[in-house]
């Protein structure tokens, strides 16, 4: 299924604010809200729809990966954020409820759901930044890299809660595990209520009376993790991919971070990227231009062999079908553009100079340029078409 854009998801334009994405994303999910929708599917997708929008377009990094290379530019695997499926109705209440304010949902929605899903485990792990370098035969084909990342884990002691044993948690006495105290004040205007977090537990619900030996009570400890990363086909310098779940474990069993791949193009030694297509400057002898040769080209997939018709001109360019990169998702691939460029010799012996002499003389010799010969600019234009 095709992905919508996700500024037509919100109903905004691509200058949009900060402000106006969260005013815009708050606008639409309270529309389909499931507590509004009880029951409704498709209004349950489209919530979660504009929670995946939200998710990029508030993330000024995301949003400029975004913007540049579209839904391809968000490519990842591992938990894989929402587009994914990664995430349930929780974690969207967990991560954005803020959005909504502890009063919305505390009069509107009867307080029922803030009160299980927004009541915070942790703090969230913070993301890693991971450069990958790649060269034009795995950018052509896609390929898996196996990474080490030095990062924080769950702790292998108390698997992230902080205490010493289970002993050692309890219930919050302030909210009784709720997470949440609710205030009451008299006002002129009648009796206001209010629904802060927790003081006592910062919203955890739950306190610890001991804490672990091995992470001193954060729930996480720092080591080093192998993570296979995919990358797709296509992909581009400067391009980020999300790989979501793999950055640092949070503290006390609170979510972990994302790691955010940063790809980077090993250059070729012959070869030239321009967007899908590849540029290679075939250097041919004068003879070879004149009486025409088969020769080999590099390509990003070995070598091909191209037929050179006799009277080449210097500047032609042959156009290979097919032997560019892919586009990322897609089955659509560029070209090789291969144009010639006419060796002169710098250094020429007696008898060579005799024989051009001579031959300079000749009518043939004459640039005679044909009506049917395109100018320099035109092969510019059809190079990077």
């Amino acid at each position: 299924m095709t992905k919508r854009d996700y500024y037509e998801v919100l109903g905004i334009g691509k200058s949009a604010s900060t402000d106006e994405v969260k005013k815009a994303y708050r606008k639409v999910a309270m529309q389909y809200h499931p507590d509004r929708n009880p029951g409704d599917k498709t209004a349950e997708e489209k919530f979660k729809e504009a929670a995946e929008a939200y998710e990029v377009l508030s993330d000024a990094d995301k949003k400029a990966q975004y913007d540049r290379y579209g839904h391809a530019g968000l490519s990842g695997n591992g938990r894989g954020g929402f587009g994914a499926g990664g995430m349930n109705m929780d974690d969207i209440f967990s991560q954005f409820g803020d959005v909504f304010g502890d009063d919305l949902f505390g009069s509107f929605f009867g307080g029922g759901r803030r009160s299980r899903s927004q009541q915070s485990r942790g703090v969230r792990g913070s993301n890693l930044r991971v450069k990958i370098k790649m060269n034009y035969a795995e950018i052509a084909k896609g390929v898996t890299k196996k990474i080490k990342v030095k990062k924080y884990n769950i702790c292998s002691s108390c698997h992230g809660s902080g205490a010493k044993d289970k002993g050692s948690v309890q219930t919050c006495s302030t909210c009784q595990g709720s997470g949440q105290v609710r205030r009451v004040q008299n006002t002129f205007l009648g009796q206001m209520q209010t629904v802060t977090t927790c003081p006592s537990c910062n919203g955890e619900g739950t306190t610890v009376t001991a804490k672990c030996t091995t992470c001193k009570g954060e729930g996480r400890e720092f080591g080093e993790e192998t993570v296979n990363i995919e990358i797709p086909a296509g992909v581009q310098e400067g391009m980020q991919m999300n790989v979501g779940g793999k950055g640092n474990a949070g503290e006390r069993g609170g979510p972990p971070g994302d790691l955010i791949i940063l790809i980077e193009e090993e250059p070729h030694t012959e070869l030239h990227r321009e967007g899908q297509n590849v540029a290679y400057e075939l250097h041919l002898s004068f003879t070879d231009a004149v009486f025409g040769t088969q020769i080999e080209v590099p390509t990003i997939d070995g070598r091909a062999k191209i037929k050179i018709p006799p009277g080449t001109q210097g500047g032609k360019i042959f156009r290979l079908k097919g032997k560019g990169f892919p586009t990322v998702n897609s089955h659509h691939k560029g070209d090789q553009l291969i144009q010639v460029s006419i060796w002169t010799p710098k250094e020429l012996t007696k008898e060579e100079k005799e024989l051009l002499e001579k031959l300079s003389q000749s009518p043939n010799f004459k640039p005679q340029p044909g009506k049917n010969d395109k100018n320099f600019f035109d092969k510019i234009k059809e190079m990077f078409s």
